[in-house]
């Protein structure tokens, strides 16, 4: 324990170093909130990743698991698929929006009330999302620690806080990258001790207690699975290329890095699952009754599988390497309910409706400020999600995704495709969404769809669930996105001002970035010089934890963690072009284009 204790806290001084070190970074609003649009596809790429991963993957999802099999994948794998088709089209169309904020965007597409409703419609969902990432980690930090899962919440919320304030966006995607390498090296290790246990994944998957692997238990009929796999790809999808969501690459420096950092991200998303749930499949065969050993947890108990893995099976301190990570991982995802939306507050609404002239300085100054009001926020909604004991982290987080996240995406992609459509026909699409929303969470029942479809077996629990979460991703389909698609019918030509602005946001998404200025090749190298340097640091750490008091074969997985992670630092530094590093560092030329670029 003492060890573990040391390792997070080693490890948060380390982060605390990132920010410093990128401190001088930021400027203005736009490097606080995007980096100012000059990040390299590896960088971007990472937080890309890290955005949809976080301590929830290793506790709901990990639950998700240990009871039901490869079903959790499946959300995975349609995250992997949602990236692939960023790198496809949609992610080079995101960074040629040249916009600060996603809210920006949707003020060009859809007109100043829409980035209104927008801004206050959009800040709840991501402080729910950033609340379920928080009690996530908490349930893990307070079985770790055997601290007070609501003190837990408190605690780590603050520390998560802090970092986000201080650092900025910068500090945030640098650390972000850091907390990638660490992560993929560690779980890879877990999964390889899970292997080892379980004598191959062949006798994990036919020792698997469940009916079945695939599907896991409590299904009476295929058909229900087989709609909620099939909804799950078209949320994600969804989820992952549209304008509210396009954030992720309005950091990149130009097109070309936004495509290539989708590539990684769905490259990472693709191979992810089987690393992260094998732990979990394997803990399930051999037989441990969970809620006997964390009865405290009820029927969450199962959100405690990779817990107890990593207790039982890992050597001395590599809890402490995982739990720091995924402080780490959890402060990235956090950082899309604080950066973000202080981002869109102060740019959206401070600025545009309450100081217009207000400086940069101050601009800068209001969003720390914003962004500790929304970290307070996230810490009260994670402890409200603590409350719910009878609801897993697992089904929160599918209906977040299915009632709320889902529907606000229908405009913000349609939008992208459908130009003829009157501005009233965004806000206006939200209204109906939520209605549909409501009408499917709080007025269908499963005797409802035992009636309506005349079942002859009654639905099992996991089967309404999933049900409900399939249905309102229907209904919303089917409903809210029809709805769109027929205001084109009410079309009229729209004020000469808003024809600018609707032809610059479709000019701005045909007309690709190129960004390779003499200002920004320097900046480049610096950029790998530092992220080397830091993650050499990083695993020459890892590696020296070889001398903790473990047996010799359990000691080398941290030459293997450490050796992967310093490998990485090293490649980063030896990228660096000797040649640009020694050009005149005064170019000013080349850093006024820089800006205008970015």
């Amino acid at each position: 324990m003492d060890f573990n204790m040391l390792i997070v806290g080693v490890y948060f001084l380390f982060l605390i170093a990132i920010g410093w070190m990128f401190r001088t970074f930021t400027t203005n609003t736009s490097d606080y909130f995007r980096g100012g649009g000059n990040m390299l596809w590896w960088m971007v790429g990472s937080t890309a990743f890290m955005t949809q991963f976080s301590a929830w993957t290793f506790t709901g999802a990990a639950g998700k698991a240990y009871t039901d099999g490869f079903t959790v994948a499946l959300i995975f794998i349609a995250n992997a698929f949602g990236y692939f088709m960023n790198f496809a089209y949609f992610a080079p169309k995101f960074r040629q929006l040249r916009v600060v904020t996603v809210i920006q965007a949707v003020r060009q597409r859809f007109g100043s009330k829409n980035e209104q409703v927008f801004t206050w419609t959009g800040m709840p969902n991501s402080v729910i999302n950033a609340g379920i990432w928080l009690n996530g980690l908490a349930i893990i930090a307070s079985g770790i620690f055997g601290f007070d899962t609501e003190t837990t919440i408190w605690a780590t919320g603050l520390v998560v806080l802090a970092m986000s304030v201080t650092g900025g966006s910068w500090a945030v995607i640098a650390s972000d990258f850091m907390q990638m390498v660490i992560i993929m090296a560690v779980t890879i290790t877990c999964a390889i001790v899970a292997l080892h246990h379980g004598d191959g994944i062949t006798n994990i998957v036919a020792n698997f207690p469940s009916e079945s692997f695939l599907v896991g238990e409590n299904i009476n009929y295929f058909s229900i699975f087989a709609i909620w796999g099939f909804c799950i790809f078209i949320k994600q999808f969804s989820i992952t290329n549209n304008m509210l969501n396009s954030y992720r690459y309005l950091a990149a420096k130009d097109s070309k890095n936004a495509r290539k950092a989708a590539l990684l991200a769905c490259i990472l998303m693709t191979i992810g699952p089987i690393i992260w749930f094998l732990p979990s499949w394997f803990l399930a065969t051999t037989g441990v009754d969970l809620t006997a050993v964390y009865p405290e947890a009820g029927s969450k108990a199962g959100d405690y599988a990779y817990l107890y893995f990593v207790n039982e099976y890992m050597p001395v301190g590599m809890v402490g390497l995982l739990i720091s990570a995924m402080f780490a991982a959890t402060m990235s995802s956090m950082d899309s309910g604080l950066n973000r939306n202080s981002g869109i507050f102060v740019k959206n609404f401070y600025q545009v409706v309450l100081r217009p002239n207000a400086t940069e300085k101050e601009l800068v100054l209001c969003s720390k400020i914003t962004s500790g009001f929304f970290g307070i926020t996230i810490i009260l909604v994670a402890l409200f999600i603590n409350s719910l004991k009878g609801l897993s982290l697992f089904d929160t987080m599918m209906y977040v995704g299915a009632l709320i996240s889902f529907p606000m995406t229908i405009p913000a992609f349609c939008g992208f495709f459908i130009r003829r459509t009157p501005d009233w026909a965004a806000w206006a699409t939200l209204i109906v969404g939520a209605c549909v929303s409501y009408y499917v969470g709080f007025m269908i029942t499963a005797d409802d769809i035992q009636n309506w479809f005349s079942l002859e077996t009654p639905l099992t629990g996991r089967e309404w669930n999933d049900l409900k979460v399939g249905v309102g991703l229907m209904a919303h389909i089917v409903i809210t996105g029809g709805f769109f698609c027929s205001t084109v019918l009410f079309y009229k030509p729209l004020s000469a001002e808003r024809e600018k602005d609707v032809d610059l946001f479709f000019t701005n998404l045909a007309t690709p970035l190129y960004n390779e200025s003499n200002a920004q090749q320097r900046l480049d190298n610096k950029q790998r010089k530092m992220l080397g340097l830091l993650i050499s640091a990083a695993g020459l750490g890892i590696t020296t934890m070889f001398f903790l008091p473990n047996p010799f074969m359990d000691s080398l997985i941290f030459v293997l963690c450490g050796g992967i992670v310093l490998a990485i630092g090293l490649l980063l530094v030896k990228a660096v072009d000797k040649t640009v590093e020694q050009e005149d560092d005064n170019d000013e030329e080349d850093k006024e284009r820089l800006a205008e670029l970015s």
